[in-house]
């Protein structure tokens, strides 16, 4: 089984790259950096997965599919791959796809605001290289079920953005729990994965309308004392 695990997260990564020749899905085209870069980087956040209740995870701004597809194939559990852009999206449907994962894996070509309203709750968010802690807690917090983890992938958590992300946990119901710093094989990137749990609900009404989380974002609304 772990022989058949490997095959078809390399297959996913040979698939991403014969892509990224018609579109810019990476800027990592060497194997060996891959490999690295985007294969063991994503499945740097499996032990917090395995922490998550039992349930469907989702991948926010998944891009390639990075990184939920190799966590998915790791972990056995169903995921969704939250992709906005059509393009990217209809790429990883393709690669879902020939991969024979139709049945544990689904492509959702929606903003992470959109796919909230319409009801999803799942165990687990993970997220890569995407925005800040403070806009992504904001994010996941009503994509959550109670109890339901943020894993988020840093190259660097510095202590003002901590700082934003801890100011907002009471107002989101949102609690940082873990942050976890590693390096990868290569020796030289060095990697934040941290853990928010939703342990509450929001104080404010969530989501907010498409890309206000990134445009005004809450710490900045509260440090202006303005409701938002």
């Amino acid at each position: 089984m772990a022989h058949e695990k490997q095959a078809l997260i390399e297959e996913h990564l040979r698939l991403v790259l014969r892509a990224n020749q018609r579109i810019n899905l990476t800027r990592i085209t060497d194997w060996q950096k891959a490999l690295c870069l985007h294969v063991e980087d994503s499945l740097a956040g499996l032990k917090e997965l395995a922490q998550a209740p039992e349930g469907s995870f989702a991948d926010i701004g998944s891009g390639a599919g990075y990184p939920g597809i190799p966590l998915a194939i790791e972990s056995g559990r169903s995921a969704a791959l939250i992709e906005s852009v059509q393009k990217k999206a209809d790429i990883l449907e393709d690669i879902v796809s020939t991969l024979s994962l139709g049945q544990q894996i689904r492509v959702l070509a929606k903003r992470a605001e959109a796919v909230a309203r319409e009801g999803e709750r799942f165990s687990a968010l993970v997220v890569r290289a995407v925005s800040s802690l403070p806009v992504l807690m904001e994010l996941a917090q009503p994509l959550l079920k109670p109890e339901g983890i943020l894993i988020a992938y840093k190259a660097e958590l510095n202590a003002e953005e901590l700082q934003k992300a801890r100011s907002l946990e009471a107002l989101l119901g949102m609690n940082l729990v873990d942050v976890r710093n590693i390096l990868l094989s290569d020796e030289s990137t060095k990697r934040s994965i941290i853990t928010v749990c939703k342990q509450g609900e929001a104080q404010i009404a969530l989501p907010r309308r498409d890309g206000v989380a990134q445009k005004r974002p809450l710490w900045q609304q509260q440090s202006k004392g303005a409701s938002t």
